[in-house]
């Protein structure tokens, strides 16, 4: 089968929706990237991301029920489907691959 391309950020999407589980929106993705990784992400970048993704069938998404908290609006809570799971162990696959191919001395401080 062939194997998934996900941008850098796109896999940081897909991880923190893996992460936030049942609780993943828009909002709750933007901050809990932003928490873990310790950079500024703009709202409308994550939701342009999850929409691709779920059109890549590797999101799904449902929606919540409206909240007075956000003036009767209702909130579209996203998961990772099978093909997003198999597509991350894939990306995951070809990083440690690569991580072992790097020779030893390739990070190594150079000290003066």
């Amino acid at each position: 089968m062939k194997r998934a391309f996900l941008g850098e950020f796109e896999e940081v999407v897909m991880l923190t929706v893996a992460i936030l589980d049942e609780e993943a929106y828009g909002v709750t993705v933007t901050q809990e990237i932003e928490q873990k990784t310790g950079r500024s992400v703009g709202f409308s970048t994550v939701h342009t991301t999850l929409q691709r993704l779920e059109e890549k069938g590797f999101l799904a998404s449902r929606m919540g029920g409206a909240t007075a908290e956000r003036g009767g609006r209702r909130k579209r809570f996203f998961t990772v489907t099978a093909a997003g799971r198999k597509a991350l162990r894939d990306v995951k696959q070809v990083r440690e691959e690569l991580w072992r191919s790097l020779p030893p001395q390739t990070l190594q401080l150079i000290t003066g």
